[in-house]
């Protein structure tokens, strides 16, 4: 059997149907992997080509499964290897609605899913080479990056709160305090 992504992207095609697939509930044999590649920037490659049809991406991302620190292009009857160099989503904005402990924030993503920041969907930053590397949980251990203009706007709405003696800054969502950093790291 030969895979390709018009193979995967004929197969979810046939098996469309309204809302995201099911597939944590897929476990279909592996049928190897797939050189395709999905950058830091949140750019799809394929056969080492930028995918320039948004939909076709948006197609990709809704079948897209994460086992452990591996990535996978899954239908019912095939699984794929694909590459993530660090998330496999970018969350380039996002919504504020109301304030304080029960405001929430709702992030979009560049294929298109919304998502609002709470205890299932958390926000956790990083550190990569000394600088912040924001990250909101989208659905089933698939992380966006938060762009950096979001990240800086985010970044506005954060307070200080203290938690076991020590005093964090952060922000709030649906009544769940994200920490981005502690207030020592910050002078």
């Amino acid at each position: 059997m030969s895979v390709s992504a018009e193979s995967i992207a004929a197969a979810i095609r046939s098996a469309e149907g309204r809302g995201l697939p099911p597939v944590e509930r897929w476990n279909p044999p592996f049928c190897g992997d797939l050189d395709m590649r999905i950058a830091r920037d949140g750019t799809w490659h394929y056969l080492g080509s930028p995918i320039g049809r948004a939909p076709l991406v948006r197609l990709f991302s809704t079948v897209l499964k994460r086992e452990g620190d591996r990535y996978f292009l899954v239908t019912p009857v095939e699984k794929v290897g694909i590459t993530v160099d660090d998330a496999p989503f970018l969350a380039v904005d996002f919504d504020v609605e109301g304030e304080g402990e029960a405001q929430k924030l709702s992030f979009l993503t560049s294929v298109g899913d919304r998502v609002t920041a709470d205890a299932e969907h958390p926000i956790r930053v990083a550190t990569r080479d000394g600088t912040p590397a924001p990250y909101v949980e989208v659905r089933a251990g698939l992380e966006a990056l938060i762009d950096r203009k979001s990240f800086f706007r985010l970044v506005d709405h954060a307070v200080t709160r203290e938690i076991d003696g020590e005093t964090v800054f952060g922000v709030w969502s649906k009544n769940t305090f994200f920490e981005i950093a502690k207030a020592d790291d910050l002078t």
